[in-house]
This record gives structure tokens, sequence and C-alpha cells, in this order.
């Protein structure tokens, strides 16, 4: 998130430090040189030790979340705000820097004409975008959507995993149905751990039944993968646009990077509303 940006995890390996002239555990601090080339006798804990130790740095490992994803050669990385897709070689946005940015497939929410464009490259799996749903998207619909000032796009940036994948193509087999915005929405609404089930195809069509889709259709677009190539040139673009994580929203090609608060989107809007 790209932006799902919080801290970099690391994973945490305990090595036990050993001598060279026996099996015995070495440490420095309770072991003096003269006592290293004594010969000691073997304790029965040795052994026990040795398994406590083992179970400890498994429990360790269990408490460091893996937020890795490979796909299609991009890592997934959680920051602070976002969560970032590394590519190796793609760059990152510059602030205040606009880039031409297209509107998608998707349509608009909103007066297309309005004065100011508002396009966010989101992967809906990614909980820093859930966090930008919850918090900031309804606030930018009801003070600039809802009163005719600003058009807001969506763009799928699908690299978290195979399901998001999925989603992206099911939002496309929505969309066939005219309900876009509405299974946008459902989706952050149920949103699970990543790669977890949450938006395998099954469900996806579960979600389809409960919205009230025509399930025949959606189904048959789902299953058939019809939209897969739309996916990922969804993410092509969002590439091409500097977008290396998601959250990332453009304000008339200006971008903000991650799940940042209401008011920096608000200040953006402003600014590019006083110019108009």
């Amino acid at each position: 998130m790209t932006f799902y940006f919080s801290p970099l995890y690391t994973r945490l390996t305990f090595m036990p430090r050993v001598s060279r002239k026996s099996n015995d555990f070495e440490d420095e601090e309770e072991y003096t040189p003269q006592y290293r080339n004594v010969e000691q006798p073997r304790s029965n804990f040795t052994p026990v030790l040795v398994i406590l130790l083992l179970i400890a740095s498994f429990f360790m490992g269990m408490l460091v979340t893996k937020v890795q994803y490979l796909q299609g050669g991009s890592t997934a990385t959680a920051g602070t705000t976002g969560t970032t897709a590394s590519t190796g070689t793609q760059p990152s946005p510059v602030p205040g820097a606009k880039v031409t940015v297209a509107n998608g497939d998707f349509p608009a929410l909103g007066d297309k004409n309005a004065k100011v464009k508002v396009i966010e490259f989101a992967d809906f799996q990614c909980p820093f975008c859930k966090q930008w749903f919850d918090q900031t998207e309804s606030q930018l619909i009801k003070d600039y959507v809802n009163t005719g000032k600003v058009a807001f796009y969506f763009r799928d940036f699908a690299f978290l995993g195979q399901e998001s994948n999925f989603a992206g193509e099911a939002a496309y087999c929505a969309n066939d149905q005219g309900k876009f915005w509405a299974w946008h929405d459902y989706l952050y609404s149920h949103q699970g751990q990543e790669n977890s089930g949450a938006f395998s195809k099954a469900n996806l069509e579960g979600f389809a039944a409960a919205m009230g889709l025509d399930t025949n259709q959606f189904n048959s677009c789902l299953e058939t993968d019809k939209y897969a190539k739309n996916v990922t040139d969804d993410t092509a673009a969002g590439q091409k646009a500097t977008v290396n994580g998601t959250p990332t929203v453009f304000v008339d090609g200006i971008p903000l990077v991650g799940a940042q608060p209401y008011t920096a989107l608000k200040a953006a809007i402003d600014q590019e509303l006083a110019k108009k």
C-alpha cells in the first residue's frame, strides 16, 4: 500500500551460540575464558533447554506478521499508511508533481463534468484502502461529490495475491449489471484477511446473490475470467502512473500516497478548485 504503509516487519531469529569444543551452549557473560577449556559434566536438563529455546523461537516467530506476497514479480510490504508494491525499478510518485492518469473503465461517482477529478488506485484486499474507505471516502462524497465539485473514479491495483485479481474481475462483472459502486462498497464492508478465502470465487458469487445481482450472468462472467486482462491492465496503468502501493489517490493528477487523513485530501481538492 500498496500503501496496505505500516512499520516494515522483520523476521526475528534466535540462534543459540554453541561452543566448538562441546555441544553445550556457551554464554559469554557467565562463562569466563578459564572455564571454557574445562570439561564440564553434561547436565540432564541440556536437551530440555534446547527444546525450550526452540519453542520460544517458534512462538516469537508467530508474533511477527508476514506481509509479503508475490504477484507478478511484485512484493507487498506494509508501511505506516498503506501497502507498498516493490517492483525493483518502479519510481515513486513525486509529491506535488502532476501525473497524467486516465479515468479507467468504471463509471464516475458524481458529475463526470465536475471541476476536479479524483482517481483512487486501490486493492480490494488492502486494509489501508478499507481504512481510507471508512474514514475519508464518505467525507469526500458528502462534501465534494454530492455537491458536484468532484468526479470520483476507482481503478484496480491488484497486487496482493490471487484473491485481489478475483475481486477486481468480479467488480467488472458487477459493473456489467450497473452495480459497480454498490459492489465496491460491499467488498470493503466484507473484507477479510488477505488470501484467506474471503474473496474466493465461491464467496464472491455468494456476495452477488446477497446483493440481488443476476447470479447466472455474474457467475458465468467470473468463472470464465472474462475480465482478467482488464484487471492486469489497470494495475499496469497504475505502475505507469508511478503507483507503487495502495491506496494512491490522484487529485487532478497530483498524487496523495497512503491512507492520508481527510484534511490532506481536502486541502489538495480546495487548492485545485481555487485554480478553476
